[in-house]
């Protein structure tokens, strides 16, 4: 690419930003619902006075339909119309946290995360589908993509500030009031993106560009389905990048979501007050925000992305090395949710948004992010039941040290599949 070229690219990228900021702030919402569920689930516990199998089961629930969104997040789109479910996905996330922020037993509060679990699952295919459609080319598309994940942490960042300050309130409350600070960001999200007119003219752009493409192969990759692709194009390629990216998203998120949602419980459980275990998750999701900015201005470049992703590979195996020791001590935990969130912010959730954005074809691409997505959620659900128990004080060395194996499987597997990149001539790995 040339110069000129690539300062074209660069006003591109600044003037399609805002879209991208739309889009990450689901993502913020979707890493906020996790969080704020995790900080504050010893809280609900003690306020509503539920048991540690309903504590288990609200974690269950979440990801549970977080994963129904994801699975069937593109079809919803397709009959609603993937601008208008852009537009209001983000009105029902706060109608669902809403609940929360009011709910004074168990089964309201589950309907509340349920509904919020399912608009969040959604929003994240939907989202990306939009950049990539309204995006005036590729190289702003990636560029826009890796962007989005700074908000993932931004989520984790906000969710862990409300949290530590309300630490001290007693009862609920201060779990209500981290759920209040989620819809009101859902709130401004859902009237920005339905009523800006700058998002209104990318959207027309976008429409044009489909229009006259559609004598081109692009239309013909907008016919295809998923089906079609994975089994009867690209010379058997796509099934390939499919499947191992199922296999490391599933493998990765398992771990992800037991950081995710039972970090703080696990601090609790090992008697750590509410304010120590918020607080130490403020400061780590604030120091990781830097490292998920490292992570998307070298992206772009495969060298240096892959040797991130190695480093980080390395990271995340040493952080559950470090658990297994020191497990049901408080500084182990806090040190290994760190290098956690350090190595994972460069071996994780980042490479795997890179990688489906930009190895299937642009009209499939949504709905194969979203079956990824829902059935590693699923999974995810089915184990959050079981969670509880695996990370309690008597257990946890254990299942750090069976984690640990994990770790090492996903990892060869993201290594296997930036191998078959390069076999099929795009990008590969390079350390």
């Amino acid at each position: 690419m040339n110069k000129q070229a690539k300062i074209q690219d660069n006003q591109l990228v600044n003037e399609y930003r805002p879209l991208a900021i739309a889009a990450g702030l689901g993502s913020m919402l979707g890493s906020g619902i996790i969080i704020g569920l995790s900080t504050t689930l010893a809280v609900w516990q003690d306020g509503l006075q539920l048991t540690n199998s309903q504590a288990g089961m609200l974690s269950g629930i979440l990801t549970l339909m977080i994963g129904f969104g994801s699975l069937f997040g593109g079809r919803i789109a397709e009959a609603i119309g993937l601008i208008k479910s852009f537009n209001w996905i983000n009105f029902f996330y706060a109608l669902g946290v809403g609940m929360c922020v009011f709910a004074n037993n168990f089964a309201v509060l589950a309907i509340g995360l349920g509904i919020a679990g399912v608009t969040s699952g959604l929003d994240l295919p939907v989202s990306l589908a939009v950049i990539s459609r309204d995006s005036p080319n590729k190289t702003v598309n990636n560029k826009l993509v890796s962007f989005t994940q700074i908000f993932w942490q931004l989520g984790t960042f906000i969710s862990s500030v409300a949290a530590f300050i309300v630490s001290k309130v007693g009862g609920a409350t201060g779990a209500r009031i981290v759920f209040g600070v989620l819809t009101v960001i859902a709130i401004v999200a859902w009237l920005w993106r339905t009523f800006s007119a700058t998002f209104r003219r990318f959207h027309t752009a976008g429409s044009q560009r489909l229009v006259a493409d559609a004598q081109e192969a692009h239309s013909q990759a907008n016919n295809a389905s998923v089906t079609d692709v994975l089994l009867h194009q690209g010379g058997g390629k796509f099934m390939k990048y499919f499947l191992l990216i199922m296999v490391y998203y599933c493998l990765w998120n398992l771990l992800a979501n037991t950081w995710g949602q039972f970090g703080t419980f696990m601090l609790r459980k090992a008697n750590a007050s509410q304010s120590l275990a918020t607080g130490a998750g403020l400061v780590i999701a604030f120091c990781v925000l830097g490292v998920v900015a490292f992570f998307s201005k070298v992206s772009a470049n495969n060298k240096n992305r892959m040797q991130s992703f190695v480093f980080g590979a390395v990271v995340t195996f040493i952080s559950f090395v470090l658990l297994g020791f020191a497990g049901t001590k408080v500084w182990g935990i806090i040190a290994a949710q760190f290098a956690y969130q350090v190595g994972a912010s460069l071996a994780g959730e980042a490479m795997y948004k890179v990688w489906t954005q930009e190895s299937f074809p642009i009209a499939v691409r949504s709905s194969i992010q979203g079956i990824i997505n829902g059935v590693s959620r699923l999974l995810c659900a089915v184990f959050a039941v079981v969670t509880p128990a695996l990370v309690m004080p008597d257990r946890i060395n254990t299942t750090m040290w069976i984690f640990a194996v994990v770790v090492v499987i996903y990892s060869f597997v993201g290594i296997w599949m930036s191998h078959t990149q390069g076999k099929y001539g795009l990008h590969g790995l390079s350390l």
